[in-house]
């Protein structure tokens, strides 16, 4: 599988390209084609960072991510 950096993730944000990324719990998923990520923006949620730590707060639970494609893993900095 392949490994992308945050700096790489970051490019992914629905900004500039098509394409949607997050990252949760270290892998990453694409959800540029998820309704709910129009934009890069998902109820105040940027894409493009890791949001494992936003989740806690989230209305669903990681099952979400079931209907997701993974992209990668989030490659360790350091």
């Amino acid at each position: 599988m392949e490994s992308y950096t945050r700096s790489q993730l970051a490019l992914r944000n629905g900004q500039d390209r098509d394409e949607i990324w997050i990252a949760y719990q270290g892998i990453i998923y694409e959800v540029s084609k998820s309704r709910h990520w129009r934009g890069g923006l998902h109820y105040g949620h940027w894409s493009g960072q890791e949001l494992s730590a936003e989740l806690p707060a989230a209305p669903h639970g990681e099952e979400v991510f079931r209907r997701m494609k993974v992209v990668g893993t989030l490659a360790e900095e350091g």
